[in-house]
């Protein structure tokens, strides 16, 4: 088959590699129809997450049919149509056991395009099926479901939920990516009083307001002056960091309020200065995390029920043999003006929803 490999930092290609096969009696092995690039992979390729190997099969977001599982096996068979989550999870660790899915010492975890093959190839192998794949209803669409494999569940698990957002709330998501805007979308979920987006594109702060943002601030216009005009003083309850940059992440430091929250999603490459000469008297909670995906089905339903718009967030389509060109696309984001795209085969029909 064909798959993205990784070769090193700035280094990849789209090339022949070994088909996969069951290793494990809890395998499935699932022909990729939808998968997408994720700002995580942009990261491995500029050499940030170093203990990716070279020789991985990038990716960790897809949709596809399952078509071999192991004898273990329990909820899917082949023929399936399932979402693959971004984190696998053995099911019987302590981590998984408290719903830690992210953190699974069982030899799941994040593993799929930084520990072993991903999803960005014809055919994955997925580990630990039973807990790491979804069954998904013919009413929704490749497109809309591959952005529940990672950027939904990321958004909300550790921007929103991390993030406390409450009803009343001032909330700032810093980065009107996919992962700052599916935050908006599901931020709102929880009737805040306004949500301010702030990015240094214009563009994106344009599909922010779309998404639900009340006021958006581009970076280089103090957005910190803003967020003080708009409550007064006292600061935001809540800032989402979706970028992963030193600034970045300062900047929302110096936009919460007292005994704000500020949730940190961006993925950061280097140190970042934390300013608790400023902070340690203000009674603020400093949160990060690596998805879980617990939330996966719960986003699943939502969807189903046209409550998540995510297929608004996808602004490019590709066959999936043009792999490198949709990374092209997808890196070059303040050129192309991408915000996700999605890769795969023909597009499959989907089935009217009709109330009962």
């Amino acid at each position: 088959m064909k798959g993205y490999v990784f070769h090193g930092p700035g280094q990849s290609a789209w090339e022949e590699v070994p088909d996969p096969g069951i290793k494990e009696p809890t395998d499935a092995i699932v022909r990729v129809d939808a998968v997408s690039v994720c700002g995580t992979d942009l990261h491995i390729l500029g050499g940030d997450v170093p203990d990716v190997p070279p020789g991985t099969v990038l990716g960790h977001e897809a949709v596809g049919e399952i078509v071999e599982a192991g004898g273990d096996v329990r909820t899917v068979q082949p023929g399936d149509r399932v979402l693959v989550s971004c984190i696998t999870a053995c099911g019987r660790c302590r981590h998984c056991r408290a719903g830690r899915y992210g953190q699974c010492r069982g030899g799941g975890g994040w593993i799929l395009g930084h520990l072993i093959d991903g999803t960005q190839a014809e055919y994955v192998r997925v580990p630990y099926a039973d807990l790491s794949v979804h069954p998904l209803p013919g009413t929704i669409s490749d497109e809309d479901a591959v952005l529940l494999a990672d950027v939904f569940p990321t958004a909300y698990e550790v921007g929103v939920q991390l993030g406390c957002v409450c009803p009343g709330d001032t909330v700032v998501v810093v980065g009107a990516g996919p992962i700052g805007l599916a935050a908006i979308i599901t931020a709102r979920l929880f009737a805040p009083e306004r949500v301010v987006a702030v990015d240094a594109s214009a563009a994106r702060l344009g599909f922010a307001r779309e998404l639900g943002a009340d006021a958006v601030a581009e970076a280089g216009e103090d957005p910190g002056q803003l967020v003080a005009d708009l409550t007064d003083g006292a600061g935001a309850d809540v800032v989402i960091e979706a970028v992963g940059r030193p600034e970045t992440f300062e900047l929302c430091t110096r936009m919460v309020g007292a005994g704000g929250h500020v949730a940190n999603v961006g993925v950061h490459g280097g140190p970042a200065t934390l300013h608790l000469e400023d902070l340690w008297s203000r009674n603020i909670t400093l949160t990060t995390g690596l998805v879980d995906t617990r939330s996966t089905p719960t986003l699943l339903r939502m969807a189903v029920a046209g409550r998540l718009p995510g297929g608004r967030l996808i602004t490019h389509t590709f066959p999936l043999g043009r792999m490198q060109e949709a990374y092209d696309v997808f890196g070059n984001a303040a050129e192309t003006g991408a915000l996700k795209v999605v890769l795969g085969g023909e597009r499959r029909e989907v089935v009217p929803a009709y109330a009962a």
